[in-house]
């Protein structure tokens, strides 16, 4: 038997890509009824994200397209209509707010007429170089009716549900961006690893006059140790110094042949930039890349996989001395702001971007300064509008630059950069003080290659990173916050519409003609895309439950009443 509400139509309204840069209105996709352990949910709300764009443009070759490798049983994903890795047609939206309305007989965490906001991550099913993710290997929000596995949306690591219950008071759209909050939020709170993988693979290249120091503490316990290392060295010396540190020690003479993306770490004793360009191919998901230069000069800049640091979590540190343990231990523990730092947000006036805007002015971290960079006027104004009332009230500096007309005034002790160009980051390394952090939120894609500052880098002590997505625990806390009322998530939306208006609102996302984010109803099939700016004309009565020209529950509400009202 299965539990389910009173009407389910056959058929829904939904966009779908279908190829790279292909999207499509389909009136009639099918409706499929749950099977035993699937679940079916009807969408309120969806936000249109930048990220997907990068699924628009590379389709199957997204990291996240790609088949589950790990994770799940392979059977639970045969029966299950909404998993479409690879070329399969995929609904993109990952910003969901919903609710259940039909659950199969053998569903034991869900019920019919739980509201629920989608963690999109699906971090414990692995693809061959991410993970799984809603709105990309599995269809997202931009239909009318998703369906589910349950056996998908409970983490296996801690028995989490990804379909989090929320309250009934909140409005749909505020709940929906808790998800791309949630996204800032873990950007700054993920916790860094600081030292050698316990169990790990090392790779440890000595170049010819140099010599292993810092790798391990001479106190060690043999669990903290890896499994494997291997030393790359023309010289037998290195050895002695690595024999009972692993199960498995072994040598060669050369890197060239040993397997790409599967080291966790790698120390470099040495400063060839043409060895670092070999090791970057060697580094695997989540892996770090340790440069010990020993008082050397690395002389050139470095082709560096820049596009890892997102979406593969890897990490390059160093240190001008002559021990690793020194690079590691400049890892911070997270990418958390500190007291005094002049940060600047590169692409600020963009819907990521005023997050991360609306959250250092808002974070109560003392004696901080924030700048926010952009081209585009209009973008700046709608972000001063929202942030100088936050940054007034919380005594923090704030500043806003068009970088076509005024320069950068470095140096800078924190980076935010919301566009995924790889010349950002050689610009960032270029501006940046001690200590410095530069958070790669923007994803680069993964194949991409920039050549870099290395010397500067290190000797500058910075440390360039990035995450991608949120875990359970940081949406969590973003929807106490939207709960509580200390956090108003709506501030961000700058326009609105049904799914008639879905595919032009991801191409002005893609167009940047939009400052905020826009949100889609999908129970709304004729609505166009209409802007806050123009609802006093477009759609008066909305207009009026606005408040200081931004988002509310009760412009929502009026939304939907109008709208049914005209049909």
């Amino acid at each position: 038997m299965t539990a389910t509400s009173p009407v389910l139509r056959d058929t829904q309204y939904a966009v779908q890509l279908i190829g790279p840069d292909a999207l499509t209105l389909n009136r009639a996709k099918p409706v499929h009824r749950p099977g035993p352990h699937q679940l079916l949910v009807k969408v309120e709300a969806v936000g249109l994200c930048f990220s997907d764009l990068k699924l628009l443009k590379q389709f199957a070759e997204h990291p996240r397209k790609a088949p589950v490798a790990s994770g799940i049983e392979p059977g639970v994903l045969e029966h299950l209509p909404s998993y479409v890795p690879g070329s399969a047609p995929t609904v993109p939206g990952h910003e969901v707010v919903a609710r259940i309305v039909a659950v199969g007989e053998r569903v034991e965490h869900h019920r019919v007429g739980e509201r629920v906001l989608v963690q999109a991550d699906f971090r414990t099913l692995r693809t061959a170089g991410s993970n799984g993710a809603f709105g990309y290997n599995f269809e997202g929000g931009l239909q009318e009716y998703v369906l589910f596995d349950e056996r998908v949306v409970i983490e296996r690591e801690t028995g989490q549900r990804y379909l989090i219950p929320v309250a009934e008071h909140l409005g749909a759209s505020a709940v929906a961006l808790v998800e791309p909050w949630g996204c800032v939020e873990n950007a700054y709170v993920n916790v860094e690893r600081r030292g050698i993988l316990p169990r790990g693979r090392l790779m440890v290249v000595v170049d010819q006059g140099r010599a292993i120091r810092g790798l391990f503490d001479p106190h060690v316990r043999a669990e903290a140790l890896p499994r494997e290392i291997v030393l790359v060295s023309s010289s037998l010396a290195p050895l002695a110094a690595l024999g009972t540190l692993a199960t498995s020690v072994w040598q060669t003479s050369s890197a060239a042949e040993l397997p790409e993306e599967s080291f966790d770490d790698i120390v470099y004793f040495g400063h060839s930039a043409e060895t670092l360009e070999l090791l970057n191919g060697k580094l695997g998901s989540r892996g770090i890349l340790n440069i010990v230069l020993a008082g050397a000069a690395i002389g050139r800049k470095v082709s560096v996989g820049v596009g890892r640091l997102h979406y593969g979590f890897t990490r390059w540190i160093g240190t001008a001395g002559y021990s690793a343990a020194d690079a590691y231990r400049s890892i911070p523990p997270t990418g958390e702001l500190r007291p005094g730092d002049r940060v600047c947000i590169v692409g600020a006036g963009g819907p990521m971007g005023q997050m991360h805007t609306l959250r250092a002015v808002c974070s109560g971290i003392k004696d901080i300064e924030v700048v926010g960079a952009d081209i585009d006027d209009g973008r700046l104004e709608a972000l001063r509008r929202k942030s100088e009332p936050f940054a007034r009230r919380n005594g923090v500096r704030l500043s806003l630059v068009n970088t076509k007309r005024q320069e950068l005034a470095g140096p800078f002790t924190y980076f935010a950069l919301m566009a995924p160009m790889g010349q950002l980051v050689a610009d960032a390394i270029d501006r940046s003080g001690p200590a410095a952090r530069i958070n790669i939120f923007a994803g680069i894609p993964a194949p991409i290659r920039h050549e870099l500052d290395l010397d500067r880098y290190i000797r500058q002590g910075v440390f360039m990173f990035g995450t991608s997505g949120s875990r359970i625990e940081d949406m969590q806390a973003v929807l106490e916050k939207v709960t509580a009322g200390t956090l108003d998530t709506n501030a961000s939306v700058d326009a609105i519409c049904g799914m008639a208006g879905a595919i032009d609102g991801i191409r002005a996302v893609e167009g940047r003609t939009l400052a905020g984010k826009i949100i889609v109803y999908p129970a709304l099939h004729d609505l166009g895309l209409v802007s806050l700016a123009d609802l006093p004309t477009r759609l008066p009565s909305v207009a009026a439950k606005l408040e200081n020209g931004l988002w509310t529950p009760a412009a929502e509400q009026e939304l939907l009443k109008a709208t049914a009202a005209c049909k």
